[in-house]
């Protein structure tokens, strides 16, 4: 990267998250890699980056570099980033790269002890929000960082109206009465493990509700889980020190939790099983 790059100097790029698993059959599947590279693309479109990439030509560049580094279970990092640039003009091209590692669940796998941030997320008026730009992340970083300093696993943020918006690398369900809430679109990240999860509940028979609600809903509810590709679906142990009313075993949340690892490995059978068994 030129040292002169609008998006050192300006956080000025945009970037995906993937994963790839080993799947039931041994085989390496890039989870989703079309809707990913996609939104790489409307990303790169929102912001002026010239885009000039073909997805499934990305898509195969990126089995070849799993295939040389022998990974099958892998995170999987593209970034359109830009020119040497030192003006706020428009550039005429862009750059890409593509990075892959091995990476553990990106919350971990034990409950999480979330807290209420003082940092707000970005006001739509303010940011392409629905692009995975960047510069958003400085926001995430702050908040991430201020909940593991005051002794938290993790941050929930709200929107510049004290609604309850999204952590700072994944989307929120909570769960109440049989019945699955996550914020409506518009203030957040339109997430693909997130439309996977409503993909899910749909199978599952599971109702979901995509609606505002300040973080007082949460109080009190039977669960709660964050979502997103580098944190896969991990659960809530408590909410600004709340403990939930069900054992996370007991709960649908846990159940969508199994039914997305069963997914991603292509593990069709457990996963019918469990449909079945919801049915």
């Amino acid at each position: 990267m030129d040292l002169y790059s609008q998006s050192l100097h300006y956080g000025y790029s945009v970037f995906e998250g993937i994963r790839s698993y080993k799947t039931a059959k041994g085989e390496t599947k890039i989870f989703k890699a079309v809707e990913h590279y996609e939104r790489l693309k409307i990303s790169a479109q929102s912001l002026n980056l010239p885009y000039t990439y073909n997805t499934q030509e990305l898509i195969d560049a990126t089995y070849e570099l799993l295939k040389r580094n022998q990974l099958q279970d892998a995170y999987i990092r593209p970034v359109v980033y830009a020119p040497a640039n030192m003006s706020f003009n428009p550039n005429t091209e862009s750059f890409l790269f593509i990075e892959v590692w091995e990476m553990a669940p990106f919350l971990g796998d034990k409950l999480l002890r979330v807290v209420t941030s003082s940092f707000e997320r970005p006001n739509p008026k303010g940011f392409k929000i629905y692009a995975k730009a960047a510069g958003h992340y400085v926001n995430s970083i702050l908040a991430s960082q201020e909940a593991k300093a005051k002794g938290y696993d993790e941050a929930l943020l709200m929107d510049m109206n004290g609604n309850v918006a999204e952590a700072p690398g994944a989307n929120v369900f909570y769960e109440k009465d049989g019945t699955l809430y996550t914020p409506a679109l518009g203030n957040i990240l339109p997430g693909i493990t997130r439309a996977t999860v409503l993909e899910l509940c749909d199978e599952l028979n599971i109702p979901v509700v995509e609606k505002t609600f300040v973080k007082d809903e949460i109080y009190g509810a039977d669960a709660a889980f964050f979502c997103g590709t580098a944190a896969e679906v991990i659960g809530f142990e408590s909410f600004d020190d709340q403990p939930f009313r069900m054992p996370w075993a007991d709960t649908l949340s846990k159940l969508v939790q199994d039914g997305y690892k069963n997914l991603v490995i292509e593990n069709k059978k457990v996963l019918a099983n469990e449909i079945s068994g919801v049915e």
